[in-house]
């Protein structure tokens, strides 16, 4: 990534090409994301506990602990990769140094929040289905916002004036 650093991201049309196209297949998978979601629970807490610990009424099985293991062995490889990737390209975008910690520490967390939210309902208890919602919601708002920062600092060009972060003190310049 060493073009976004010395400014030869404005420059370098095929890197900006890429970045275009990943967003594009991120904006697929952040849709996906959703019908998925919908299609087995809504944002209603009881919902999200009929999805995991089942319903009898509407014949539905709990979640099993090998489907749950399955779908986390995926799920948390892919979510891994998915972040690395969106939030090293956020490293680059002209934003002070505490914003970048945002956009970093939030999508990470929501991810693992949104996935380990099935793990807490199903083993912890029908209180839990709360976190499943905000974890999903956050997690979708935290991959559109930084598929918009990838997207804006692609269009917006002037990549080598990166905001260096004056005023925030109390950071290390290893945070820019």
């Amino acid at each position: 990534m060493r073009f976004t650093v010395t400014g030869e991201w404005d420059h370098n049309r095929l890197l900006q090409v890429v970045v275009v196209l990943y967003s594009f297949f991120v904006i697929l998978l952040w849709f996906t994301n959703w019908m998925l979601y919908f299609d087995a629970m809504d944002l209603t807490t009881a919902s999200v506990v009929d999805h995991y610990l089942g319903n009898e009424e509407e014949f539905r099985a709990p979640r099993t602990y090998r489907g749950m293991v399955e779908l986390a062995h995926f799920h948390l490889f892919a979510m891994g990769m998915l972040m690395m990737v969106l939030t090293h390209l956020a490293l680059f975008v002209p934003v002070r140094p505490s914003v970048k910690i945002g956009l970093i520490v939030v999508p990470f967390f929501s991810a693992l929040a949104s996935e380990g939210a099935g793990w807490l309902v199903r083993y912890g208890g029908a209180g839990f289905a709360w976190t499943k919602i905000a974890g999903v919601l956050l997690l979708q708002g935290s991959l559109a916002a930084l598929v918009a920062i990838a997207l804006w600092s692609v269009f917006a060009g002037n990549q080598a004036a990166n905001y260096s972060g004056a005023g925030d003190d109390d950071l290390d310049d290893d945070w820019d």
